[in-house]
């Protein structure tokens, strides 16, 4: 499971060094996509597969899953780290995210994010008020 919060830095040649933590579950290859509010999503290459086969499931004739399928996969990135655990980050998908030198990798479970510190900041200062109250909108009975 991907848990925590790390800073690592984006390299001139758009690589960034995956955390210790995430290298059992992330380091046999990695895909990166868009993610929403303008991060970035990185999943192992099984559980990529995984989510396509559900997304698969859903009728082409929905266009809210046609829509979302097209940003999904058309931005992804097929990536294996090199020997010191560096992932290289398409320029496509740093130019979506906004990357700059100082970045946050936030584990989520299943997946990890990448953020522009700046954007991650701003998110998580605009989000917080709020968190105590979503458990009970979006998790019904967790606590």
């Amino acid at each position: 499971m991907l848990l925590g919060t790390h800073t690592p830095k984006l390299d001139d040649k758009g690589r960034v060094i995956l955390p210790s933590k995430f290298r059992d579950d992330l380091g046999g290859g990695i895909v990166i996509t868009r993610g929403q509010e303008r991060c970035l999503y990185v999943f192992s290459s099984d559980e990529f597969e995984r989510i396509h086969e559900r997304i698969r499931e859903t009728p082409l004739s929905n266009k809210q899953a046609r829509d979302f399928l097209r940003m999904f996969l058309s931005g992804a990135s097929a990536e294996k780290p090199d020997s010191q655990n560096r992932i290289t980050i398409p320029p496509s998908l740093r130019a979506y995210a906004g990357l700059e030198k100082d970045l946050i990798v936030t584990g989520v479970g299943a997946h990890a994010e990448i953020w522009n510190a700046d954007s991650w900041n701003t998110y998580a200062e605009g989000n917080e008020a709020s968190y105590a109250e979503l458990e009970q909108e979006v998790i019904p009975g967790l606590f």
